[in-house]
């Protein structure tokens, strides 16, 4: 028998996803919907239209929304569902998710305006920090319909002054908290450090702010994809719609890498030039993350790590813009890891062959002068040498990632000079 899962936009409803009688999961936009003035997209992917949308051409969207494969598989034996039903899982955890978007069963009402949030103590939420490898996002939690894309635990929460509470009901975070991983020493001083060294070097950045809870370090980020607005009621928490690079190109997230299949530097650079309200710009912006992250040496930087962030979504003053920098860490700090990159930088994709040559084929294929993309990349790398020496460090870790990448940016400056 189908099931269905409403898709509200905000507070409209804007369209079904289907779970047919055979296990295929489709999606369609409501009638209402499609005749309603102003109305828009739910991803570039999934174009206003009357037909369905078949699973091939609807699942980079909706399976982007959930967690990464393998905190999928813990949270699917923790709810007694399959991994691999995207639906299944929406159903149980897609109230609160990235941008806008929220998942009511058929039948059920939108949660009021007055969400419902459950304060929690500095000792509850180190008890949750301990938890989460076993209950990923606290799925199955009573009240708890949360959903993040990624590998890495972490909770979204609602922080006001020094007061932390869970949302409930599908109420709206304020930010995402990001506890330490014993597997990777100071990574959460890694990811705060090189987060604002982004903000100093004048990169749109996510806000970051190291904590502690209990002896166990976390990282605070601030959602760029909520926002406070004024109301009859005072000032209140909403949201803003959003999708990442895979969503918007229909590219699954297990492929989000490039050698698998994933979006390439060439395909980003297409997709922020054809739907961006403000190409030029935002051209630039992505052009900046792109060498940011090949000089603090990111290179987990795939097409999830990118999104673009939709300004009044449902209104004739829609704009789509490219989403400020998340996500940034120097994961070169830890040799464990991989060293290729996730998307090729010209031929290359490792970074130690990466040259002036290869940002030169970047240019030709982002469709940007060459000139430019040149100039660019030691203009940068000397704005984030001397912003190093502007952001506070206190913690070991922080000091021996600055160090890393002082180091490369002198080398990529000596590459650039010759």
């Amino acid at each position: 028998m189908a099931k269905t899962l409403e898709v509200y936009l905000h507070d409209q409803l804007i369209g079904q996803l289907i779970q047919d009688d055979g296990g295929q999961t489709v999606f369609e936009y409501a009638n209402a919907w499609l005749d309603r003035p102003g109305a828009t997209l739910l991803s570039v992917s999934l174009p206003l239209r009357k037909e369905r949308f078949s699973r091939n051409e609807c699942r980079g969207f909706f399976a982007g929304i959930l967690p990464d494969e393998t905190k999928r598989e813990i949270i699917a034996r923790n709810l007694g569902i399959s991994a691999r039903n995207d639906f299944a899982m929406l159903e149980r955890i897609g109230g609160e998710c990235a941008g806008a978007v929220t998942f009511i069963p058929t039948g059920e009402p939108l949660p009021a305006r007055d969400y419902r949030y459950r304060v929690i103590s500095p000792k509850q939420l180190a008890d949750i920090f301990k938890e989460l490898p076993k209950r990923p996002l606290l799925a199955g939690e009573e009240g708890v319909r949360l959903s993040l894309a990624g590998a890495q635990d972490k909770i979204a929460v609602r922080i006001d002054g020094e007061e932390i509470s869970l949302p409930l009901g599908g109420a709206p975070s304020s930010h995402i908290l990001k506890p330490s991983i014993e597997r990777f020493a100071g990574v959460v001083f890694n990811e705060a450090f090189t987060m604002q060294l982004a903000g100093e070097s004048g990169l749109a950045t996510a806000r970051v702010e190291v904590r502690e809870s209990h002896k166990i370090e976390y990282l605070s980020v601030e959602r760029y994809d909520r926002t406070h607005i004024q109301s009859g009621t005072g000032i209140t928490l909403d949201r803003l719609h959003q999708e990442d690079f895979c969503q918007a190109l229909n590219i699954v997230p297990e492929m989000k890498y490039q050698k698998e299949g994933g979006p390439s530097l060439k395909q980003c650079f297409e997709l922020v030039r054809g739907v961006s309200s403000a190409p030029v710009v935002d051209l630039a912006r992505l052009l900046d993350f792109v060498i940011f992250n090949y000089l603090i040496g990111n290179n987990d930087a795939h097409g999830k790590n990118f999104s673009l962030l939709y300004h009044d979504a449902g209104t004739v003053n829609q704009q789509i813009r490219v989403a400020p920098l998340y996500d940034a860490i120097s994961t070169v700090y830890y040799p464990e890891l991989s060293n290729d990159m996730a998307m090729k930088l010209g031929d290359a994709y490792q970074p130690e062959r990466v040259g002036p040559r290869d940002f030169e084929k970047l240019a030709e294929q982002a469709g940007l002068a060459k000139p430019l993309v040149r100039l660019r990349v030691p203009e940068l790398a000397l704005i984030v040498l001397d912003a190093t020496a502007k952001v506070k460090i206190n913690q070991d870790v922080a000091q021996k990632v600055a160090a890393l990448i002082r180091a490369r940016c002198e080398k990529t400056l000596k590459r650039f000079s010759s």
